[in-house]
This record gives C-alpha cells, structure tokens and sequence, in this order.
C-alpha cells in the first residue's frame, strides 16, 4: 500500500516508522528541510521538501496512485486541506487528518474527509471511566450515512432517571440499542425500560444529534 503521510512533526515521524515496518510504501511531504534532513538520516529517502497542501507537490510526490493520505500536521487547516486537494484533485481513495480543536472535528466530517483523529476526545474517551464529567464515548462513526455507536453513562442530574425509554425527549432516528447495568450482561433496551443511575447506554444517533442525545441521558450541555 502506497501511503502519503503530510507532517513530518513527531506524529508523522512514528507513524512512517511503523509503516514502513509493516512493509508498506510511504513518503513524508515537509515543508522544512531540518525535518526532511531527519527522516533521511534515519529512513532513507522517504521524505520529501514541500508542501503537502499544494497540488503541484502532491501530483510531484504520486498522489494519483496513492492508496490513503494521513495529515497529521499541527495546523488543522493545513490538514482539512490536504485532505481535500487529495480526493477531489486525485482521487485517493481514504484520507485521514488529525484534528487538533475539537470543534472543527464536525466541519471535516461534512467537507468530506474519511476518518479524523482527534487526540483530546480520544484521551477522554479511554479515562472516560474516571472522569464522570465526561460520560460519553464514541465507539464507532459509519462516516456513509453520518451516525455514531456511543456508550453514555445515565448521570444523577438527568431528568431521564427513573424514566422508562418511551417518554424521554430522544432526538429523531436515535435508537438506545443496549443497557449495561451493575456490570451485569447488556439487555435490549425497550419503550419499557426504566433508566437508572449510573445505567450505560449503548445508542445509535445521527451525528447532528449527539449533543441532544448526551443532555437527554447526561443532564449535561
């Protein structure tokens, strides 16, 4: 597999390193030569000077047969955009970009980009456990039809405790699929279904409507 990866900051230094371990093809686009310079001394040539936003370097750097393009730079504009330059320019089949503010995770999303890594919701979600602020966890986005599985914890504050599932205020097409209660084996969730604190939910929801979803089940904005 041919792999472009645009950053060669640290992210982009451990991730071709583990590429080309697993045997694939990769070339690291930077704009400054110290950076280039490591790769060569450390890899081999498997980094090239230039700006990975820029059709003229990524047509130079192979784009039209690469398999997957990774940004990974610090700057997530410069990310959004080599993503896009890459699919509709060339026609790379699978992007990926690091997303550095959280709240720009949702406009790459919708400007097309395959598969966003955001680093701070990725910590809380694997310390979600020990942090009851933060009771929701993101277990999958199926990015063709817009929708998230989420874990969400039933918090104290929520007017959905001691609801049955049928009369809470749940946004359009969301679905609570599973109950994880006491550690005990999930049980469907049906319009019967009392909730109770501490309950985790397994849900389907449209992506729009995580945060209904969350404030529903949580009581937290």
């Amino acid at each position: 597999m041919y792999i472009i990866i645009v950053g060669g900051g640290t992210v982009g230094y451990y991730l071709c390193e583990a590429l080309l371990n697993e045997g694939h093809e990769v070339l690291v686009l930077d704009k400054d030569a110290a950076k280039c310079e490591r790769f060569g001394d450390d890899m081999g040539s498997v980094c090239m000077r230039g700006d990975g936003c820029e059709a003229a370097t990524l047509a130079q750097a192979g784009a039209a047969r690469a398999d997957v393009l990774i940004a990974t730079t610090d700057e997530d504009e410069d990310n959004l955009v080599a993503c896009q330059v890459a699919k509709y320019e060339f026609g790379v089949a699978r992007t990926l970009a690091r997303v550095n503010n959280p709240k720009n995770e949702m406009i790459f999303k919708k400007l097309g980009v395959d598969r966003t890594i955001n680093v701070t919701n990725l910590i809380l979600d694997h310390i979600e456990g020990d942090l009851p602020t933060h009771p929701m966890v993101h277990l999958l986005t199926m990015m063709e039809d817009g929708t998230e599985i989420v874990e969400v914890r039933v918090r104290e504050k929520s007017t959905a405790v001691g609801k049955a599932v049928k009369d809470l205020s749940l946004p359009p097409d969301a679905v609570l699929v599973l109950l994880i209660r006491n550690g005990y084996k999930p049980q469907t969730v049906i319009g019967d279904t009392v909730l109770e604190v501490n309950d985790r939910i397994i849900a389907l929801t449209p992506t729009a409507a995580e945060d209904v979803l969350r404030k529903e089940l949580t009581g937290l904005d």
